[in-house]
Protein backbone atom coordinates (compact mmCIF):
# COMPACT_ATOMS: atom_id res chain seq x y z
CA UNK A 1 0.00 0.00 0.00
CA UNK A 2 2.64 2.39 1.11
CA UNK A 3 4.59 1.68 -1.95
CA UNK A 4 1.40 3.13 -4.17
CA UNK A 5 0.58 5.99 -2.12
CA UNK A 6 4.73 6.63 -2.65
CA UNK A 7 4.34 6.12 -6.51
CA UNK A 8 1.03 8.93 -6.46
CA UNK A 9 2.92 11.14 -4.18
CA UNK A 10 5.77 11.15 -6.10
CA UNK A 11 3.98 11.91 -9.08
CA UNK A 12 2.22 14.66 -7.98
CA UNK A 13 5.26 16.38 -7.10
CA UNK A 14 6.71 16.08 -10.43
CA UNK A 15 3.47 17.34 -11.62
CA UNK A 16 3.97 20.58 -9.04
CA UNK A 17 7.28 21.12 -10.45
CA UNK A 18 6.30 20.97 -13.46
CA UNK A 19 3.24 23.05 -13.42
CA UNK A 20 3.36 25.65 -10.33
CA UNK A 21 0.22 26.39 -9.46
CA UNK A 22 -0.42 29.77 -8.37
CA UNK A 23 -0.97 30.95 -4.81
CA UNK A 24 1.37 28.53 -3.06
CA UNK A 25 4.56 26.72 -3.47
CA UNK A 26 5.28 22.72 -2.28
CA UNK A 27 8.03 20.47 -1.79
CA UNK A 28 9.17 17.50 0.72
CA UNK A 29 10.29 18.41 4.31
CA UNK A 30 13.07 15.95 3.72
CA UNK A 31 14.18 14.26 0.38
CA UNK A 32 14.00 10.67 1.73
CA UNK A 33 10.29 10.96 2.87
CA UNK A 34 7.72 11.57 0.30
CA UNK A 35 5.07 11.34 3.07
CA UNK A 36 5.71 14.88 4.44
CA UNK A 37 5.35 17.69 2.56
CA UNK A 38 6.51 21.48 2.94
CA UNK A 39 3.82 23.98 1.80
CA UNK A 40 3.79 27.94 1.47
CA UNK A 41 0.97 29.19 0.64
CA UNK A 42 0.49 32.88 -0.21
CA UNK A 43 -1.57 34.99 1.21
CA UNK A 44 -5.01 35.71 -1.32
CA UNK A 45 -4.96 39.00 -3.62
CA UNK A 46 -8.26 40.72 -1.52
CA UNK A 47 -8.73 39.08 1.29
CA UNK A 48 -6.99 40.18 5.20
CA UNK A 49 -4.26 37.03 4.40
CA UNK A 50 -2.91 38.77 1.23
CA UNK A 51 0.72 39.67 1.22
CA UNK A 52 1.57 36.65 3.89
CA UNK A 53 3.52 33.95 3.41
CA UNK A 54 2.13 31.30 5.62
CA UNK A 55 4.00 27.75 6.10
CA UNK A 56 2.93 23.89 6.62
CA UNK A 57 3.35 21.16 6.74
CA UNK A 58 1.06 18.21 4.64
CA UNK A 59 1.63 14.49 6.11
CA UNK A 60 -0.02 11.57 4.47
CA UNK A 61 -0.72 8.53 5.81
CA UNK A 62 0.70 5.27 4.14
CA UNK A 63 -2.77 4.28 2.60
CA UNK A 64 -3.57 7.58 0.58
CA UNK A 65 -5.07 8.46 -1.25
CA UNK A 66 -8.10 6.63 0.72
CA UNK A 67 -7.22 8.36 3.80
CA UNK A 68 -6.67 12.34 3.96
CA UNK A 69 -3.48 14.17 4.87
CA UNK A 70 -3.17 16.63 7.96
CA UNK A 71 -1.89 19.93 7.00
CA UNK A 72 -0.76 21.98 10.02
CA UNK A 73 0.18 25.64 9.72
CA UNK A 74 3.91 25.88 10.91
CA UNK A 75 3.30 29.82 10.93
CA UNK A 76 1.45 31.75 12.96
CA UNK A 77 -2.11 31.94 11.70
CA UNK A 78 -5.70 33.33 13.34
CA UNK A 79 -8.71 32.15 11.30
CA UNK A 80 -12.04 30.24 12.64
CA UNK A 81 -11.08 26.69 10.82
CA UNK A 82 -7.78 26.40 11.82
CA UNK A 83 -6.86 24.89 15.39
CA UNK A 84 -4.85 27.03 17.93
CA UNK A 85 -2.45 24.75 17.30
CA UNK A 86 -2.23 24.93 13.71
CA UNK A 87 -3.90 22.21 12.58
CA UNK A 88 -5.83 22.77 9.24
CA UNK A 89 -10.17 21.92 9.69
CA UNK A 90 -12.02 21.59 6.32
CA UNK A 91 -13.88 19.44 5.31
CA UNK A 92 -12.25 17.19 2.79
CA UNK A 93 -9.33 16.69 4.99
CA UNK A 94 -12.02 14.99 7.33
CA UNK A 95 -11.92 11.02 6.67
CA UNK A 96 -14.20 9.53 3.68
CA UNK A 97 -18.39 8.79 4.14
CA UNK A 98 -20.85 9.71 6.50
CA UNK A 99 -20.17 12.82 9.59
CA UNK A 100 -20.92 10.98 12.93
CA UNK A 101 -21.97 14.85 14.11
CA UNK A 102 -24.12 15.05 10.62
CA UNK A 103 -22.35 18.62 10.15
CA UNK A 104 -20.90 17.17 6.97
CA UNK A 105 -22.40 15.26 3.24
CA UNK A 106 -20.30 12.40 2.38
CA UNK A 107 -19.81 13.95 -0.69
CA UNK A 108 -18.03 17.38 0.89
CA UNK A 109 -15.56 14.69 3.04
CA UNK A 110 -12.43 13.55 1.62
CA UNK A 111 -12.42 11.37 -1.79
CA UNK A 112 -9.26 9.70 -2.92
CA UNK A 113 -9.56 12.21 -6.42
CA UNK A 114 -8.04 14.95 -4.29
CA UNK A 115 -4.68 15.43 -5.00
CA UNK A 116 -1.99 18.25 -2.77
CA UNK A 117 -3.21 20.40 -5.44
CA UNK A 118 -7.20 20.23 -4.69
CA UNK A 119 -6.57 20.10 -1.03
CA UNK A 120 -4.45 23.50 -1.20
CA UNK A 121 -6.94 25.29 -3.30
CA UNK A 122 -9.32 24.03 -0.84
CA UNK A 123 -6.97 26.01 1.98
CA UNK A 124 -6.72 29.02 0.26
CA UNK A 125 -10.31 29.53 -0.40
CA UNK A 126 -11.00 28.41 3.12
CA UNK A 127 -8.28 31.42 3.87
CA UNK A 128 -10.67 33.91 1.14
CA UNK A 129 -13.93 32.88 2.99
CA UNK A 130 -13.94 31.46 6.96
CA UNK A 131 -16.63 29.06 7.59
CA UNK A 132 -17.55 30.36 11.10
CA UNK A 133 -20.56 27.86 11.18
CA UNK A 134 -18.42 24.83 13.22
CA UNK A 135 -15.32 26.28 13.30
CA UNK A 136 -11.76 24.81 14.80
CA UNK A 137 -11.26 27.89 16.66
CA UNK A 138 -14.23 29.39 18.82
CA UNK A 139 -12.32 32.52 19.44
CA UNK A 140 -11.70 33.75 15.90
CA UNK A 141 -15.01 32.35 15.00
CA UNK A 142 -16.43 34.80 17.27
CA UNK A 143 -14.45 37.77 16.84
CA UNK A 144 -14.91 37.11 12.95
CA UNK A 145 -18.85 37.46 13.94
CA UNK A 146 -18.96 40.05 16.79
CA UNK A 147 -15.60 41.82 16.30
CA UNK A 148 -14.33 42.14 12.95
CA UNK A 149 -11.92 45.53 13.29
CA UNK A 150 -10.20 43.10 16.46
CA UNK A 151 -10.13 39.95 14.30
CA UNK A 152 -8.87 42.07 11.05
CA UNK A 153 -5.74 43.41 13.48
CA UNK A 154 -4.41 40.06 14.80
CA UNK A 155 -4.12 38.46 10.92
CA UNK A 156 -2.40 41.86 9.93
CA UNK A 157 0.01 41.27 12.50
CA UNK A 158 0.50 37.25 11.55
CA UNK A 159 0.89 38.63 7.95
CA UNK A 160 3.64 40.93 9.08
CA UNK A 161 4.98 38.11 11.21
CA UNK A 162 4.93 35.82 8.30
CA UNK A 163 6.92 38.49 6.02
CA UNK A 164 9.77 38.70 8.63
CA UNK A 165 9.91 35.15 8.29
CA UNK A 166 11.26 35.28 4.65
Amino acid sequence: MASQASLLLQKQLKDLCKNPVDGFSAGLVDENNIFEWSVTIIGPPDTLYEGGFFNAIMSFPFNYPNSPPTVKFTSEIWHPNVYSDGRVCISILHPPGDDPNGYELASERWMPVHTVESIVLSIISMLSSPNDESPANVEAAKEWRERRDEFKKKVSRCVRKSQEML
